[in-house]
């Protein structure tokens, strides 16, 4: 059977390397777009904020293989409100959160309209469901990749390409450890009673980790998943439940 093909970005650290592992083990052929070096799946240095820049890269793949999945996962936390955000902030956000996976899914449906199937997968957020304090444009960029998925989904579904977007709550990954150090670093508390306690706020007492959402996405990108389409998978501990 001819390998399938899986496109990451930003796959060479936290979640999205957790997804890249995922599919390698499923024997997936795995492109990873990040501006980070890495040393599993086949890296392409790609800056995903150039629409242009991931448009060559995702045509120079498709060229030669049939892209099976998307996993739209590169992205930036930012923590502000509105006031303290500026337009060169809201723009950062939005150019990686927002532009990156527009690029990409772009990008990815001439391959996947061609073959007629296709599983593109967003990485938005819990934040697409709920409002949290300071996080003005963080949470203004996962909204819009909820909405991203369930536009894509209506207007590919003639094609069989099915998006979904995955939200996760609170994960330990890099990009967590970094928000809480700039927090502790800006309000003096200390690192291991902010961890304590933002555990304390998940009802299954506890932060989620990497690879219980690249199952998630994995399972998405499946045959068992062919009927789900245009959703927002929750994976957030009972956060939003509450």
């Amino acid at each position: 059977m001819t390998q399938k093909v899986c496109i990451v970005t930003g796959g060479s650290s936290g979640i999205g390397r957790s997804i890249v592992e995922k599919f390698l083990a499923k024997n997936y052929r795995v492109f990873n777009l990040d501006i980070t070096p890495s040393d599993i799946g086949e890296f392409c240095a790609c800056n995903i904020t150039n629409v242009n820049e991931v448009d060559t890269v995702i045509k120079t793949i498709a060229a030669s293989y049939a892209i099976d999945v998307l996993v739209s996962n590169a992205g930036i936390h930012f923590s502000a409100n509105i006031e303290n955000t500026s337009e060169a902030d809201l723009d950062k956000v939005f150019n990686i959160n927002v532009k990156g996976a527009y690029a990409a899914i772009k990008a990815v449906l001439p391959s996947m309209k061609q073959a007629n199937n296709g599983a593109i997968i967003l990485m938005s957020s819990d934040q697409a469901l709920v409002g949290k304090r300071n996080s003005f444009a963080y949470n203004l960029s996962k909204s819009a990749l909820a909405s991203m998925a369930k536009t894509t989904a209506l207007d590919y579904a003639q094609f069989n390409i099915r998006a979904n977007a995955v939200c996760p709550g609170t994960i330990e990954t890099p990009l967590y450890h970094k928000a809480i150090d700039n927090y502790c670093k800006t309000s003096g508390a200390d690192k291991s009673d902010v961890h304590q306690e933002e555990a304390a706020l998940q009802p299954l007492g506890r932060l989620g980790q990497p690879e219980e959402v690249a199952e998630l996405v994995y399972f998405l990108s499946s045959d068992k998943a062919r009927f789900i389409t245009g959703s927002l998978q929750v994976i957030d501990g009972g956060y939003t439940a509450q």
